[in-house]
């Protein structure tokens, strides 16, 4: 995977609204969830890095697979912090956007290289 790939860019922006998020919550004394969704949100992108030096076609896809697992239970923990309106919904609707389309940037990039194995 090139350095400068668009997955590589938008899962570190991804990452950087989630620890940005992470300090909104805490500031409105929410810490348990806080620490849930920073966890799996920051994942996505520590993966994605970690599959840039994948030992093999299978691993980089097994890497893949486990930040779009990541990405998923993300998208728990946003619209948990929505349905309990600790979070409203312009800035859930802003960050679920981002969060679906690194979702399937991940399902493309599991499915191309699932093709050329």
């Amino acid at each position: 995977m090139k350095n400068d790939s668009a997955i590589r860019q938008k899962s570190m922006d991804f990452a950087i609204r989630i620890v940005k998020l992470k300090h909104f919550l805490q500031n409105h004394k929410e810490f348990d969830i806080s620490g849930q969704v920073v966890r799996s949100g920051t994942a996505i992108g520590a993966l994605v890095r970690e599959a840039e030096y994948a030992e093999s076609k299978a691993d980089f896809i097994h890497k893949m697979r486990i930040a779009l697992k990541e990405a998923n239970e993300t998208s728990y923990w946003l619209e948990l912090l929505f349905k309990t309106e600790i979070l409203a919904e312009d800035g859930y609707s802003s960050i679920k956007s981002d969060n679906e389309e690194l979702k399937k940037m991940l399902v493309c990039i599991i499915n191309t290289s699932l093709k050329s194995v």
